[in-house]
């Protein structure tokens, strides 16, 4: 999507969501409160023009029928804690939590208002719901595979690194999904004869030094692991490529940055259902009665172009199963 028509979407949901501007529109029949990860609208460009058009599909339009409320809390655990509580005391009618971290903080300040998960890799195991057949309480949504699938990851991107067997976990050790991914990582490293050393970043400057230090220490690539390493995903491509690093991720969206390829969860599909469990919710369902969903397709992208640039050869036979190649 172009960037006239990525500011032309978000002038229609407001990308501040100014008190002035809501008290000029036409009052929505429904509020639904959005808790990304990111810290502003554009690091969600991909995954915010796909909940928009989700919603417009199904009829609802942002200051029409539906008034969507966005919060950016930049990873930092105290403002998803506050702006969850925000969304829950301004009591919209669902809260849409795009990570675990942020449904399990829309949890804390709610016991009523429904809550969609967009993806977390065990929202039972997480004390969200007590099952993923019947959630119990007011979360549902969807689950994501990314611990499960480390195994069939590692060894994707052995076919395309033969030599590998050192591979560094680039993660943010605050998320909570970094852990349960290294100890998933580790085991799958194990099977395959493959070392794995986590190296963490808490902040965009420390991208650029992790890589450097994996490329010294003889690393044979990484993975970028979860939400705050997508959120700098043109830096973490740009380091990788600079140091050399044939670099791995769940998320498609992070390829084209300088990425070799990603395996996971289809994400823009998981926003798109994820909107169908709001459309059902608002409709009279209970969430508690809705079962958590995991993912229905999974996606092999390949950066051909960082493949040729790293010296990497990709045999015909991988590259006709991927879903899509970036030349």
């Amino acid at each position: 999507m172009k960037r006239r028509e990525f500011i032309t979407l978000l002038g229609s949901t407001a990308a501040a969501w100014p008190l002035t501007s809501r008290a000029q529109r036409r009052k929505p029949n429904a509020r639904v409160g959005v808790l990304w990860h990111a810290a502003d609208a554009k690091q969600e460009e991909e995954y915010l023009v796909v909940l928009i058009k989700a919603f417009q599909e199904l009829g609802y339009f942002d200051g029409k029928n539906i008034e969507l409320e966005h919060r950016f809390p930049a990873e930092q655990p105290e403002r998803f804690r506050a702006m969850a509580q925000e969304l829950a005391e301004g009591k919209v009618d669902v809260i849409v939590a795009v990570t675990g971290l942020g449904a399990r903080e829309a949890k804390r300040a709610t016991s009523t208002i429904p809550i969609v998960l967009v993806g977390d890799p065990d929202p039972v195991g997480r004390g969200l719901a007590e099952s993923l057949a019947r959630p119990g309480g007011n979360v549902t949504g969807l689950s994501l595979m990314t611990v499960d699938l480390s195994g069939k990851r590692l060894a994707l991107f052995k076919e395309i690194v033969p030599k590998l067997t050192r591979l560094a976990l680039v993660l943010d050790p605050r998320e909570p999904s970094s852990k349960p991914t290294a100890i998933a990582n580790e085991t799958a490293g194990r099977a395959a004869g493959c070392l794995i050393k986590v190296f963490e970043v808490t902040t965009a400057d420390e991208i650029d030094p992790a890589f450097s230090a994996i490329a010294r220490e003889g690393f044979d690539g990484a993975f970028a692991v979860g939400p705050p390493m997508y959120n700098e995903r043109v830096q973490v491509g740009a380091s990788a490529m600079a140091h050399k690093v044939p670099t791995i991720a769940s998320n498609a969206e992070q390829v084209p940055y300088g990425l070799l390829l990603s395996y996971g969860p289809d994400f823009p599909d998981h926003f798109r259902r994820a909107v169908g469990y709001v459309d059902r919710i608002l409709k009279g369902a209970k969430p508690g009665d809705l079962p958590i969903e995991q993912p229905t397709r999974l996606k092999l992208v390949i950066n051909l172009k960082t493949a040729k640039a790293l010296g990497l050869t990709v045999s015909h036979s991988l590259l006709a199963t991927a879903d899509q190649v970036i030349e």
